[in-house]
């Protein structure tokens, strides 16, 4: 798989997660990204760093502020940017304007959660220190960059936490008790890693690639392919100084499991020659003045020792429940552990996984079968490779009334079984599908059956043994697990998208939508109309008839707008009484139609529900704004829709005003 290929399925994985879109998301602040990518090799970075300083008043007061301190002793008072970064040199100031900004905006906050950021925030300033001072050991060209890398490698869990619909206190919340490593429980819990989720941001932010890197392979390396090669160097100095901080007790979460030391730490490093002595002492004096510089109580060496215990207990527990076995010949299904939880999609990961069943155990052909409770069958939903079921079996169901033998104690003790005609020669299967022999393997949720997993040999004929139910149990398992996380995302991200009382788009997806379109050329937007729908008087249904009548004509008007909009137009409830429709490849004489056939079935409706609101009419004023050349954003043309609106019930409610470029058109 490429770059590219691995990127998209990354960052479909982590839109599934994030309460907003990722273009969204503004974590990191402006003058942060210009100072990380400041050229390195001429004198003009020191004026470019000055400049960037010197506009962010906020940055530099608080530059002179800490350059003016004991813990630089400047022999002078210093009250020019450009003299402190002379004085100091481009490196230490940029670091320091690096430290306060992310600190200010990502770190300093008050928190009851799980996620403690200020230990979060002393990890990533130890394995940055240590990483520089590595770096500076190997004679590393740009300790600097070294430095960078080591501050941000964790970035992902900061993204998590804050923005994610469950958060990474959340997630912490949750491994308490465990002994999965942190990285196998982050995609067990999320379906993506914080290393992945780093790397969508660095590419969204456009950092340097050296940075990406780092943070994308801190726990493992870039295959030989990769673009990302090159920065070996930089991922395995980064990878190292984590491995170190966790050693002694200093890691992001206070239930981090060990981090691997990754195999190319011993190719690229020579820790013979490194002086870890003199490195931990020349750390420990930077974690000083870290604690000065922004006067935090971190965690003092008595509690960093207490986590490294519980560390070390926990390893040897696992140790213990977990005793060395030599690892059996036949091949382990690792990738096929591994790729339900790659993606929230199972369109993307179910497929994914049965090639990659076919790969580990050379099977001719699986199939993914998804219960169906109310219907009673199962239903071949997936298969791979894609041949193997033609259009004239499609589509393959098993009514589960006619079930009998084997496969109905699969399906009732959830048990995985081997099938063949020499035990069951009429079972149906078998002639369906031309085969002699199939494995079947139930795909649990907690107890609760959601799928069978089928693989046959029926070209090879290789039999199939009882060994491999024990090798793909686990991966059954794992599609179970990520099936019905897949399914809970898809219910919050349609939870977060709709009006809960309407159940039509609210008024962020309005937003997401016209973004969207403004994005088309001009000939398509020619051709659009936005409109606001009113209901006339509401406050009357709530004051008079009670708040329940209120929402009864919310949802009236819902449904009327529902039933009448084309596909391909947008509705949603813009907010209170109001309502928004966007109508696309139309014109003056369809916006008004299709306007006018909203306006007067909810008179009609509202007469005969006229009772239930105590005499009071249902009617509504719509406003339609149509596209005009004039219009630089779609919120100018909402602004001209909503005025049309008011005029509309300036003028008597119950009617419709049409305004292009600010002038009515047609009543």
């Amino acid at each position: 798989m490429t770059d590219d290929d691995d990127v998209q399925l990354i960052k479909k994985a982590a839109s599934l997660i994030l309460r907003d879109e990722i273009k969204h998301l503004h974590l990191m602040p402006s003058a942060a990204l210009k100072l990380l990518k400041l050229t390195n090799d001429d004198n003009a970075r020191i004026e470019s760093l000055s400049q960037i300083i010197e506009t962010e008043p906020v940055l530099a007061a608080e530059i002179l502020k800490q350059v003016n301190s004991a813990t630089y002793g400047l022999p002078n008072i210093t009250t020019s940017i450009k003299r402190a970064v002379n004085m100091l040199g481009f490196s230490a100031v940029r670091q320091l304007a690096l430290n306060l900004l992310f600190y200010n905006n990502l770190i300093r906050q008050d928190s009851t959660q799980e996620f403690d950021l200020v230990y979060f925030w002393q990890h990533c300033l130890y394995v940055a220190s240590l990483s520089k001072r590595i770096a500076i050991a190997l004679k590393h060209p740009d300790p600097d960059l070294v430095y960078t890398g080591g501050l941000l490698h964790d970035i992902g869990k900061v993204v998590m936490e804050n923005y994610g619909r469950v958060t990474y206190s959340d997630f912490i919340d949750s491994i308490n008790r465990n002994r999965y490593s942190t990285i196998e429980e982050e995609r067990r819990f999320f379906g993506i890693t914080h290393a992945e989720m780093g790397r969508v941001f660095c590419l969204e932010w456009q950092l340097p690639a050296s940075i990406t890197a780092i943070v994308a392979y801190h726990h493992s390396q870039p295959t030989d392919v990769s673009l990302y090669t090159k920065f070996n160097t930089e991922i395995t100095i980064v990878s190292f100084a984590n491995y170190i901080a966790w050693i002694q007790g200093i890691s992001s979460i206070a239930h981090d499991s060990h981090p691997t030391l990754q195999s190319a730490v011993f190719e690229i490093i020579d820790i013979d020659q490194l002086n870890l002595d003199a490195l931990l002492q020349q750390v420990d004096q930077d974690m000083k003045n870290t604690r000065e510089f922004y006067d935090l109580q971190l965690p003092g060496l008595t509690t960093l020792r207490a986590t490294l215990i519980k560390s070390t207990i926990n390893l040897s527990q696992i140790s213990a429940d977990k005793p060395f076995v030599a690892a059996p010949t036949s091949k382990k299904p690792s990738s096929c552990l591994t790729v339900p939880h790659h993606s929230l999609n199972p369109d993307e990961f179910i497929p994914r996984t049965l090639e990659a069943i076919q790969d580990e155990f050379s099977f001719d052909r699986s199939i993914m079968f998804t219960t169906d409770p109310k219907r009673r069958c199962l239903i071949a939903s997936y298969w791979w490779p894609e041949s193997i079921l033609p259009t004239k079996l499609q589509p393959f169901e098993i009514n589960i009334g006619g079930i009998s033998g084997l496969l109905l104690k699969c399906l009732r003790e959830k048990k995985a079984v081997i099938i063949n005609t020499k035990v069951e020669h009429d079972n149906p299967i078998f002639q369906r599908l031309k085969t002699t022999e199939f494995i079947a393997i139930p795909v649990l949720h907690h107890s609760h059956l959601i799928g069978v997993l089928y693989a046959d040999n029926s070209l090879s004929k290789k039999p199939l043994h009882k060994q491999l139910l024990r090798e793909i149990t686990p991966i059954a398992y794992e599609l179970g697990v990520a099936m019905f996380n897949a399914k809970q995302y898809d219910q919050e991200k349609k939870h977060a998208q709709t009006d809960h009382l309407t159940q039509l788009f609210n008024k962020r997806m309005v937003n997401y939508f016209l973004t969207d379109i403004f994005q088309e050329d001009e000939s398509k937007l020619a051709n659009i109309a936005i409109g606001f729908v009113d209901i006339d008087k509401f406050k009357l249904f709530n004051d008079t008839c009670g708040h329940q009548a209120g929402d009864d004509a919310l949802k009236i008007v819902a449904d009327i707008l529902r039933d009448l909009t084309r596909p391909g137009d947008f509705i949603g409830r813009y907010g209170g009484e109001e309502f928004l429709f966007v109508l696309k490849n139309t014109d003056k004489t369809g916006a008004h139609g299709y306007a006018e056939r909203i306006r007067s079935e909810i008179e009609r409706r509202g007469k005969i529900m006229s009772g239930r609101f105590h005499g009071h009419m249902l009617t509504v004023s719509i406003g339609v704004s149509l596209y005009n050349r004039r219009y630089a954003h779609y919120t100018d043309m909402i602004e001209v829709a909503d005025q049309a609106m008011y005029r509309a019930k300036k003028e008597g409610r119950n009617r419709i005003v049409l305004l292009s470029g600010g002038k009515t058109d047609e009543k």
